[in-house]
């Protein structure tokens, strides 16, 4: 999710799959009086859901912003009959890692 659609799916009751890890973080005191303006803005999202819904829109801007990093292997040809070479950047380890640990939590829930 983008953080443009955040605001207004703060405005809902989104829910997800949670595990039951917890992390625990000590915010600077900008950023804890930023989440207690957003808790008082939205009362209808308790400052764990906004941390944790902040927290996915930052992730996945950081998975988009993994740059391609053309490799020499053709892995297929478009429509135009042009070849695509592998992407040998960090979104293919990151995927490969993410699909690694998303399977420890499936087992486990």
């Amino acid at each position: 999710m983008s953080l443009k659609g955040l605001v207004s799916e703060w405005e809902k009751q989104a829910q997800g799959i949670l595990t039951k890890d917890t992390y625990n973080v000590h915010l600077t005191i900008e950023d804890a009086a930023r989440i207690d303006a957003l808790a008082e803005m939205y009362p209808k999202r308790t400052k764990e859901q906004l941390i944790r819904e902040l927290l996915s829109a930052a992730l996945n801007m950081v998975e988009e912003s993994f740059p391609y990093v053309q490799g020499n292997r053709v892995i297929a040809t478009d429509e135009m009959g042009d070849p695509l070479y592998e992407d040998i950047g960090p979104e293919p380890r990151f995927m490969q890692l993410l699909e690694k640990h998303l399977q420890k939590y499936q087992v486990s829930s």
